[in-house]
């Protein structure tokens, strides 16, 4: 019987270096991220955009996307969907609003009540997945109207409107409200003013101070969030399981992983980043509408799309949601700063999202042999 030699056994061969680098779920991203700035840079670098104060500008968009990503990230490398993330957002933040300023809560409880609330919904949604074996897609859908339609209600019945304000008012002096609304690095950004590094007012009630006067929490919590999935996901036996639950569900309960456990767990935190999300923004504009968080739940699957997660589950990177996030918010500030129709964003998602699709399409063939 002839030998079959090493090097003509298919499944010993070595993996090229470009065939490797195509199927990191990053690809797309870097790419992304490399194309977008490389424009902006040679169509917008006089306007602004790369200063200190523009720089923060699509810092904070960016991260206002990025927060929502990881979760949404985490979840659909699970193998599931969570379309009420835009109303979880609004949903959160009026119930801050109503607690704290309706109710006269002290902000901190108005705060930790609503975190609660809303992940014990991201639960109840998981719980109603996996106990009826409906599409997450339909389940979140039906949350999606539902939180809509209490976040609408809930203040025209209180308060004879659907925008509350006043937060800020009621914020004085807790103490975890700076949490989410506060800034870090004040004394640094102001040397720099002084030592002529960024620039600084040069007249009015603010002369002398810097136009950038700290890194505003929801930056934090955007980078906080993103090292924890990262970390999570690839350095943690629970991130395994999350990759199994998505890939094969079966399988993976065959090997012993608690993939119902899993999915409602990633639900959860889908919901606590949509909670984070909200806190910062009531933080910072000082109010809560009922038409905070529309359509973010299509622009956070968008943005781990174009970071390489596959639609169909258990193949996608934290770092990839992360770098589409920061295509987004790039591109949305940039589009200002160019002087170009501010409309031609949602094109802009549009175009991005169908060229993502393709290319993991691309990618998950690679993977899996499939011609």
């Amino acid at each position: 019987m002839p030998q079959i030699r090493s090097a003509d056994d298919e499944r010993l061969k070595p993996i090229p270096p470009w065939r490797r680098a195509l199927i990191r779920p990053e690809l797309g991203g870097i790419c992304g991220t490399i194309a977008v700035f490389t424009f902006f840079l040679l169509l917008a670098h006089d306007s602004g955009m790369f200063s200190a104060s523009g720089v923060l500008n699509w810092s904070v968009v960016s991260a206002q996307f990025m927060i929502i990503a990881v979760g949404a990230c985490l979840l659909m490398i699970a193998g599931e969907f969570d379309l009420s993330v835009g109303s979880m957002i609004g949903f959160a933040g009026m119930c801050i609003a109503i607690f704290a300023v309706s109710l006269a809560w002290p902000v901190w409880l108005a705060i930790l009540t609503s975190f609660a609330l809303c992940m014990a919904i991201g639960a109840l949604t998981g719980f109603i997945v996996i106990r009826t074996g409906l599409p997450s897609f339909i389940v979140s859908l039906a949350f999606l109207f539902i939180l809509r339609g209490f976040t609408i209600y809930f203040p025209q019945l209180i308060e004879r409107k659907t925008i509350i304000g006043g937060v800020k008012e009621a914020a004085q002096g807790d103490w975890l409200a700076p949490l989410f609304g506060g800034k870090i690095g004040t004394g640094l950004f102001q040397w720099l003013g002084d030592a002529g590094l960024i620039a600084v007012f040069e007249r009015g009630s603010r002369a002398g101070q810097p136009v950038v006067d700290g890194i505003p929490m929801l930056i934090i919590w955007a980078l906080a969030l993103v090292l924890f999935g990262h970390l999570l996901l690839t350095r943690t036996r629970f991130g395994n399981w999350i990759f199994a639950a998505g890939g094969d569900a079966q399988a993976a309960r065959y090997q012993g992983v608690p993939v119902n456990r899993v999915k409602i767990l990633m639900f959860i935190f889908t919901a606590f980043c949509a909670c984070v999300f909200a806190t910062c923004q009531v933080m910072e504009f000082g109010s809560a509408g009922a038409d905070r968080g529309v359509l973010k739940e299509f622009e956070a699957i968008i943005a781990v799309v174009i970071g390489g997660a596959l639609l169909t589950g258990g193949y996608g990177s934290v770092i990839g949601a992360a770098l589409g996030a920061l295509i987004f918010g790039v591109v949305q500030q940039g589009l200002f700063f160019a002087g170009v129709e501010s409309a031609l964003f949602r094109v802009f998602l549009g175009v991005i999202l169908l060229l993502a699709v393709i290319l993991n399409t691309y990618i998950r063939r690679i993977i899996t042999g499939d011609s």
